[in-house]
């Protein structure tokens, strides 16, 4: 396969199939990845072609899941570890946070953790309590832990690669809410590295800043803006932990003005983190204060009112007109 147009999920399929034939130390573990393929069919076909031994149905216990990783990668092995839902991945946050990401640190370097924890997230499909969570500041708080979220195909298939390759623990955020949106995928380009900004649309008069499932609702909120004369630059993040604010910095000193869309909540958010540091780094080029744009600090709503708790064109559109006012 070269470059075909494929949806995120069959893209993350392809990328954990080239892993699992490149090196016989990677494994595939989580809940239902193996017979049935996963609940969103990412891990579809797997099984069969790999053997049970290698792409492993594990019983409904993430705390164990993610356990179970490490002493493997303590072994030399390289587990992909798949949650099956974001609000499913709390069980395990104790053994993530204080002995994923901190093993490294307290062998002084000795031992590496080559863990690769994939979690769907996000909301905007009709799901039921625990199904719709945007847990990602939880991780990128937590020193020892590289976090990234893919919002394309290529991004999918190329980024879980090098999380793969890595020897430190990545946390790989998955938009469920695009996992059928289809875009080009060549497997024999050159990826960029792994935390480096994209810019996925140039623009002169404002940065809009996202990752993951927002950096689509932020193109079409460009191309709506283009209609009514404003050139708007989209900026996909890729990482929240480490952020590219050198990126951020170059887009911001062209346009003078920034506004971050997440769905997460905005309050702790990563917004707040780049709002800070660019306010920091850029005082004298803002000709507006940095905006945010994501969800409210309140508990995910049933779905039926889960498009007005996300944002959307609407709100980013909005927070664009604020800012080009000043």
């Amino acid at each position: 396969m070269t470059a075909q147009k494929l949806s995120i999920v069959k893209a993350i399929n392809a990328s954990l199939r080239t892993a699992l034939e490149n090196d016989p130390k990677v494994l595939v573990m989580g809940e239902d990845v193996g017979k049935l393929g996963g609940v969103f069919r990412v891990t579809d076909g797997l099984q069969k072609d790999f053997g049970e031994d290698r792409v492993i149905d594990t019983p409904l216990a993430e705390s164990g899941i993610v356990g179970t990783a490490i002493g493997l990668a303590l072994r030399g092995y390289r587990p992909v570890v798949e949650i099956q839902f974001d609000g499913f991945v709390f069980p395990a946050y104790d053994q993530i946070v204080t002995q994923l990401a901190k093993m490294h640190a307290r062998a002084l370097g000795k031992i590496k953790l080559p863990v690769v924890i994939r979690i769907p997230y996000g909301g905007a499909i009709g799901a039921v309590e625990h199904h719709s969570e945007s847990p990602e500041t939880l991780f990128a708080h937590v020193a020892g832990l590289k976090v990234v979220s893919p919002s394309n195909a290529s991004d999918a298939y190329w980024m879980l690669q090098q999380a793969i390759q890595s020897d430190d623990p990545v946390i790989y955020f998955e938009p469920k809410r695009r996992y059928h949106d289809k875009s080009e995928l060549d497997t024999e380009a050159i990826p960029a590295p792994l935390h480096a900004a994209r810019v996925a649309r140039p623009g002169t008069d404002l940065t809009l800043a996202a990752y993951g499932p927002m950096v689509k609702t932020c193109l079409e909120a460009a191309a709506a803006a283009e209609e009514e004369g404003k050139s708007l630059e989209v900026l996909d993040l890729r990482s929240m932990s480490p952020i590219d604010f050198d990126a951020i910095q170059a887009s911001v000193e062209r346009t003078r003005r920034l506004v971050v869309v997440h769905e997460a909540p905005v309050f702790l958010g990563t917004g707040a983190e780049i709002a800070a540091r660019i306010t920091e780094r850029c005082f004298y080029h803002l000709e507006a204060p940095v905006l945010r744009v994501g969800g409210y600090h309140a508990p995910y709503p049933p779905s039926r009112l889960e498009d007005e708790y996300l944002p959307g064109l609407d709100r980013v559109l909005d927070a664009v007109d604020r800012a080009l006012a000043y």
